[in-house]
């Protein structure tokens, strides 16, 4: 599906991150890059607060590609350095899984990467992400 390999995905995401402290407070440790299947990229960062209002670096990509009034995702990533340097692929948390289907049903078949030579339909991920079926 998508045209862009998940190594060049996964330097674009590690290009924006930069985790740095502010008060105390842990900004970019994680950064996600996603590419819309009109071709365009967009980057955001993590931004964790103490009582639980931050929020992935998946939904700060995602908010960039609706400020682009776009909302399909043909490929997303998500990447953190530990503290010896190495560069790890993190697959998204169950609420981005959600948040990424939610803004187009289409997103079910966004490639999720997972590593620099696998990446899976967000469908793989998410299942039963179908509405139930009434009981009655």
């Amino acid at each position: 599906m998508s045209f862009v390999s998940n190594d060049e995905l996964i330097d674009a995401a590690q290009a924006v991150l930069n985790p740095h402290k502010v008060n105390g407070r842990l900004f970019g440790d994680v950064a996600s890059t996603l590419v819309t299947d009109t071709g365009n990229r967009y980057s955001g960062v993590c931004i964790d607060t103490p009582c639980g209002m931050g929020f992935c670096a998946e939904h700060a990509a995602i908010a960039a590609m609706v400020t682009g009034r776009e909302y399909r995702i043909a490929k997303i990533v998500a990447v953190w350095r530990n503290d010896e340097g190495a560069l790890h692929v993190l697959p998204p948390c169950g609420r981005c899984r959600q948040f990424i289907r939610e803004i187009d049903p289409d997103n079910l078949d966004t490639e999720v990467v997972l590593d620099r030579q696998r990446a899976v339909p967000l469908r793989e991920l998410l299942p039963f992400a179908e509405w139930p079926q009434p009981l009655d």
